[in-house]
This record gives C-alpha cells, structure tokens and sequence, in this order.
C-alpha cells in the first residue's frame, strides 16, 4: 500500500483542541435524528457536509457550505504534510481499551491489484450517492477504516505520537479519540516504508472506497484515498456481531421453525438470553417469551447447501450458518431479501435485539458471535466475501477531525 502525508484541514486550527461538536459518525450510521442531533450541536458540523439534508440542491449545498466554511476559515490547512496517528479509547464488556492507528493518503487502486481486499459486497445507490458529493465538493472527509498486519510491531511503534494531541472529541456513545501530527521527514518515510509491500483489508468504507477509485478515473489527480490504518494484531480490534431481526415473514411459527430445524441443530432452553454468548456454531432464537439455542451438529454440517466454491473457514463463519442453516432454507429469505431488509433488520446491540423480539412488531431476532480477525483475514485473503452485514467494528471512526481536499 502506497500512501502519503497530507496537509490535513482542521477545524479552529490552533486554537481549540476539542472539536466536539463539529465531528460527526459514518454517513451510513447516521439516522435521521442523529442527523438533526448533529445539525444542533454547530452550524459547522461536519455532517453538513457528509450528509446533507435531503433536497434537490443537498450537493451543491454542501459545496456552498464548504467553501464559507474556507472562506472564514473555520477549517484550515496545515502548514506542511503530516501523518496523524489517532488512537481511540473506549469501553467495551466492562473494560476500557485503546485502539492506535494513523491516518494518512492511500491510493485508490482497482481490487485486482491485490493492494486493497474488500470484505463485502456494494450498491449502486450509496456509490452514485458518494461520487456525486465528491464530484460537488472535491473534499475528501469520510475516513475509511482499513487493517494491516504488523506481527512485529514495527509500524505500531513508528506511529506512536508524542506530546498532547493536536485535536479531541467524544463521540455521540462518549468514547474518546484523540488525533497526533508527525512531520518528521524520516518518521514519515519509515512509515512509508513499512506500509510499502503491504495489502490491506476495508474494515469499514467499502462504497466511499469503490466511489474513490471511480473518482480517479476521470481525475487522475485524485488517485488517493483519506485513509485511517489500524494493525491486526494490536489491541482493540473489537468486532460486534450484527444480530439478526425477522419480520413479516409469511406464516412464521417459532415452535415449527424449530421443529423443523432439529433436522440440523440440536435446539435447548435458553434462560436467559441477555447472558447468552454465542459461540461459533451456536445461535441463540428469541421470538417473544420463546428462547433457544441451536447448536449446529458436525454430522449436518455437510448437508447443508452451501453455495458453489465457497471455503470450509467462510462455511464455519456464524452469519454463514444462519443464513445459509436456517433463514434461507427455512424461512425463504433469499439474498435479494437479505440485500434489501425485506424480512431482516440488523442490529449490534443484543439487548435491543432481545427487546425487538419480544415487541409485536418483530418475529424473532438470532444472536450471533461475531467474527473473530483471524476469520476475516483468512475469508478475504482466500479471495472471498463474506456475508451480508457480517460485521460491526467499534468505535466507528469520527468524521471531521482531520480531512483533505483534493487539488484543483
């Protein structure tokens, strides 16, 4: 991976570190009150600019926005190029942990080229959605998230900052992260060169990445990507499952669904399902006052019709034994409907996942383990793609604390 140091623009350069109020989540994150939420807290949110309210003009406005924002320099650039390491702190299962990174340009190259490896699928909409902004606005905000190996540590300790950071800001969940400058030639370059041979892996970003490489196409001087680089083997790689909500699926009747499922799992009570941690091959069912857990057999595993070519680590990912053991053969919910949330709604909070499933509205929810990074890398590095919605790493990266624009 090819990448560069950037003069980044920043907000209220010099003069506050706590950007707070003007960073925002993933446009894909953001509901339609977070958005509101986000618009009140500063007429300089970022969000203006990730994701503008729904009107005709939503792209030339953010470019309108933009430019007064230069204009009276609320936003500015840097004196000279820099790597920024970010770190973010956060709590998860009770325990606080750090997750160390470093944001830099990284250059936008078709996925044949071996350099970047997706790990899920795209749309058109959201690519066409992302292009469009990018076309109106040249301003590349939206970081993506992508993961390295770095078995020795090398590339951690060549990004660890020192002194205070330049810029800081709690999230909307109030996790903290924090943002570092390296302009040392020979620090950026030992960077640079440890990047060098790698491949790396989209963690999150997937449609602003592909809208990127379009982008270059047809301006090649925009052959680079605003970029935040996490290790594999560091700390604080923490992936969610994204737990499964059925709904308004025809006919459903949880006791049949499990009769009819003991042909590959063996079903047991399941107490309490806000206890209930999932292991590789078990999947926890909860549909009203009914809960379950169903641990697929070793005998089945081979019975069941897995699709043309897919690898024995991508049949051994929880999300792949869910849809493919029980919601498409049992419940009829093929990939079109997983794609559009026909019957299916996602979330990574299981005790909403629980709460959903005991509300009329919802049939049932299936609590899954997640990923683990070994499983991923050896899904991607095999050349394969894993399921609809496998993941959901946490914290999501801020948009706004550091950003690019791309030259005229």
């Amino acid at each position: 991976m090819r990448i560069k140091p950037f003069r980044g623009y920043r907000y209220a350069l010099g003069a506050d570190r706590d950007v707070s109020t003007v960073v925002a989540p993933p446009y894909d994150q953001i509901t339609p009150e977070t958005r509101e939420r986000l618009h009140a807290m500063s007429p300089r949110n970022i969000v203006r600019l990730t994701l503008p309210r729904e009107t005709a003009d939503k792209y030339a406005r953010a470019r309108r926005d933009l430019a007064a924002w230069l204009e009276e320099g609320a936003w500015a650039p840097e004196a000279e190029p820099a790597i920024y390491p970010y770190h973010q702190t956060y709590t998860v299962a009770g325990r606080e942990v750090t997750r160390t990174g470093f944001v830099a340009l990284g250059e936008a190259s078709e996925y044949g080229q071996g350099v970047v490896l997706p790990h899920e699928r795209t749309h058109a909409g959201p690519k066409k959605d992302r292009l469009e902004l990018l076309e109106a606005t040249r301003a590349d905000i939206g970081l993506l998230f992508m993961l390295v190996s770095d078995p020795g540590g090398e590339l951690l300790r060549a990004t660890t900052p020192t002194g205070p950071p330049i810029a800081e800001a709690h999230d909307l969940r109030g996790e903290a992260h924090r943002l570092w400058r390296i302009t040392d030639g020979a620090a950026m370059e030992r960077v640079r060169a440890l990047m060098a041979p790698q491949p790396v892996v989209i963690a999150d970003g997937h449609h602003r990445y592909e809208s990127a490489v379009e982008y270059a196409r047809h301006h090649p001087e925009a052959g680079d990507k605003l970029m935040a680089f996490f290790t594999l083997e560091a700390p604080g790689l923490t992936i969610l499952p994204n737990h499964r909500l059925v709904h308004g699926v025809p006919g459903f009747a949880v006791e049949a669904f499990l009769t009819r499922a003991r042909a590959w799992f063996d079903v047991a009570p399941l107490g309490d399902p806000l206890a209930f941690r999932p292991g590789p091959r078990t999947i926890g069912v909860v549909a009203g006052a009914e809960a379950r857990v169903l641990t697929l057999r070793a005998d089945a595993v081979e019975r069941i019709a897995w699709p043309p070519a897919t690898s024995r680590a991508w049949r051994e990912l929880a999300v792949s034994i869910l849809h493919e053991g029980l919601l498409k053969p049992l419940l009829g919910i093929a990939e079109a409907e997983l794609d559009a949330r026909t019957y299916v709604d996602y979330t990574a909070d299981q005790a909403e996942a629980v709460r959903q499933a005991r509300l009329p509205g919802c049939q049932a929810a299936f609590l899954i383990a997640p990923p683990t990074p070994e499983e991923l890398v050896t899904v991607v590095r095999g050349g394969e793609l894993m399921p609809q919605k496998s993941t959901h790493f946490y914290p999501k990266l801020l948009d706004g604390l550091v950003f690019h624009l791309i030259e005229q």
